[in-house]
């Protein structure tokens, strides 16, 4: 199934109080291109977050932001260090013992004193699963919404197509006609100045510029890419590269064509071949 490359989706919930919200936004890129970005607590996720994008995705520049909030109940709990504590004290006892001191020890200073209390980290975990596995529901959205944009995408190309390949039959119908148009005007205009036409030496030129003027290969391999692009959007893999190949290819015939156009209408039908084609190659630039 077709998909594009630029999607967002958004995805949160709020459990024992904590609260945490993905947003996944994706644009189109040559390469699959992931930026996590994460809170403090959650960077040993980064690799995690990489693999379970990448395992859905197949090109894109993906940015996973999470945020997080907590009502406190998971913040680092503060304990005190009691042989650092009791050295502390100790000191304090022996200097006022020695210099005969009344004042009795400002408790905030000795918690203040380095060591005397420690910080342990709260565990997070059980949060970090839980991000993990809501990550993986707002990647659900996030590719559904990355085939249905696709969808809409693969039509518009198959019209371009069609569009195309009906340029491709009036150009095929057209040629005869305007060789023959170019055929009656070099005669005439060889009738002005020759008396005497050798008639065999103007059917070898006739034949000479008509195999110049000849487009039937340029629009079999027009069909036949036009052919494999509909092929193409079928698959049910990342198509975009190959269709953007593609696109060149048709460009290239199309330029031909123009090339050896020899009048006002095959030039016309030129113009409009690389319009349509343009058109689609700034679509496909989005296509996974």
């Amino acid at each position: 199934m077709i998909r594009s490359m630029t999607s967002f989706a958004r995805g949160g919930c709020t459990q024992d109080g904590i609260e945490l919200v993905w947003e996944l936004r994706s644009v189109n890129h040559r390469y699959l291109e992931i930026q996590p970005r994460l809170p403090e607590d959650f960077r040993q996720l980064d690799a995690g977050v990489r693999e379970a994008v990448a395992r859905r995705l197949g090109r894109g520049k993906v940015e996973c932001g999470l945020r997080y909030k907590s009502n406190g109940a998971h913040v680092a709990a503060m304990a005190l260090n009691e042989p650092v504590l009791e050295q502390v004290l100790a000191a304090m006892e022996g200097i006022r013992s020695r210099e005969s001191l009344l004042r009795e020890p400002d408790l905030m200073a000795v918690l203040s004193w380095p060591g005397v209390t420690v910080t342990a980290a709260p565990d997070l975990t059980p949060v970090q699963e839980q991000a993990m596995a809501l990550l993986e529901q707002v990647l659900d959205d996030l590719v559904a919404t990355r085939e249905r944009e696709g969808q809409r995408l693969a039509a518009l190309i198959e019209s371009r197509c069609e569009l195309l390949q009906a340029q491709v039959e009036k150009a095929r119908l057209c040629m005869p006609r305007v060789i023959g148009a170019i055929r009656e005007r070099l005669r005439a205009r060889l009738a002005e100045v020759a008396a005497d036409l050798d008639e065999q030496r103007l059917e070898q030129e006739m034949a000479l510029l008509a195999q110049r003027l000849d487009v039937d290969e340029e629009m079999d391999r027009l069909s036949a890419h036009l052919q494999e692009v509909r092929a193409v959007l079928k698959r049910d893999e990342p198509v975009g590269r190959r269709l953007d190949f593609l696109m060149q290819e048709l460009n290239r015939e199309a330029n031909t064509l123009g090339s050896k156009s020899a009048d006002s209408e095959t030039t016309a039908i030129s113009v409009e071949m690389k319009v349509l084609i343009e058109q689609m190659r700034e679509q496909v630039q989005n296509i996974e």
